[in-house]
């Protein structure tokens, strides 16, 4: 089942509106370590509190349930080389490929830099095991066909491949195999991400087991972030901005899971803003319902929340659409004092920063 779900509600609004000037040093280049002892912003009624990701287990109530993306993070991030015979004998050529997406006709969709360096027909050689065939070109983007298959090629995806970092990290340093931890979520289970959900991030198992202890429930659901989550928004009115579209389902025992707590007067909170545009893609009925497609669900302020009763997140970039999301639910003055708190205070910023946890 395919889902479009396109901007529809509110006023106007400008791409300006959503802009505030961070400070380059609050850019996180590497997670706090422990996971769980990265600082959490507490919005809550009208107060703001400095807290630590370790104290959710006395932040939550017993009853409230955690939505957590189980998408894996491939590590799609890969640099090969073009072989070509010439009149001068063979020549070579460096190329860096960015996987994105698998296709139905078995190719990936893929970015490749410089992309005028091969041609189609042609074949990249990633490592002694993995290799492609660059199938076609359409808009901008190649589509590779692989010389393996299901678990050979994540195997051998596994050993040549690199996390793909968000771009304003990967300007900073090259991803290593610290990342390959970093950059996942110890639930992870699902692959297809080429981006992580990054407040999922702050997760350890210890926490886990307390917020466990404290009668907080989880359930998974997954939605396979794509690299259109770094895409930046171009249109000034902020209504004609479209989405890009995200594989995701939510299983018939989630939403079961999450009816019943909602039932039951517990609150929903997504960890994340896939989890939550997942889950609010699966409730445009007003209630939630299982659910798997693709979805383009676009949130910005005057969007109408049926699921959704908190959220925990990071601190989202300038202009982007994420910073709509939360505007959407914490209403735009609110979330600027929340920004301008966390900026004056140096919490760390973006995939690999600190949390807030936003109760409306």
């Amino acid at each position: 089942m395919a889902e479009s779900i396109g901007p529809m509600y509110g006023a106007a609004m400008k791409l300006s509106d959503f802009d505030f000037h961070l400070p380059e040093h609050l850019i996180a280049t590497r997670p706090a370590s422990p996971r769980s002892s990265a600082r959490l912003l507490l919005a809550q009624q009208d107060t703001i509190r400095d807290q630590r990701v370790h104290e959710l287990p006395d932040i939550l109530l017993p009853g409230d349930r955690l939505v957590l993306n189980d998408t894996r993070v491939i590590p799609a991030r890969l640099n090969g080389h073009r072989h070509r015979s010439s009149a001068q004998g063979p020549v070579s050529a460096a190329i860096e490929a960015t996987l994105l997406d698998p296709q139905s006709d078995g190719c990936w969709a893929a970015l490749i830099k410089p992309l005028k360096k091969v041609k189609p027909g042609e074949e990249i050689v990633f490592s002694d095991d993995l290799s492609a065939i660059l199938d076609r070109v359409a808009d901008g983007q190649a589509f590779l066909r692989f010389n393996l298959t299901g678990e050979d090629f994540d195997q051998a995806l596994e050993q040549a491949g690199a996390m793909p970092l968000p771009p304003y990290i990967a300007a900073k340093r090259a991803a290593d195999e610290q990342d390959k931890t970093d950059y996942q979520t110890v639930w992870a289970r699902n692959s297809g991400a080429v981006a992580a959900p990054t407040a999922s991030l702050h997760f350890d198992d210890a926490l886990l087991q307390a917020l466990s202890a404290r009668g907080v429930e989880f359930t998974h659901v997954t939605l396979h972030v794509g690299a259109g989550t770094f895409l930046p928004v171009k249109v000034e009115d902020v209504a004609t901005h479209k989405m890009h579209a995200e594989w995701g389902r939510v299983s018939a025992q989630a939403a079961a899971d999450i009816a019943a707590t909602k039932a039951a007067g517990g609150r929903i909170i997504p960890v994340g803003t896939t989890a939550l545009r997942l889950i609010e893609s699966a409730a445009r009925s007003g209630q939630i319902e299982p659910w798997e497609g693709e979805t383009d669900i676009f949130i910005y302020p005057g969007f109408q929340f049926h699921v959704t009763d908190a959220l925990m997140t990071n601190f989202h970039l300038p202009k982007s659409t994420l910073l709509m999301l939360v505007s959407a639910l914490m209403g735009q003055d609110r979330v600027k004092s929340i920004y301008d708190h966390a900026i004056a205070d140096e919490y760390r910023f973006f995939s690999y920063g600190d949390a807030s946890l936003l109760i409306p």
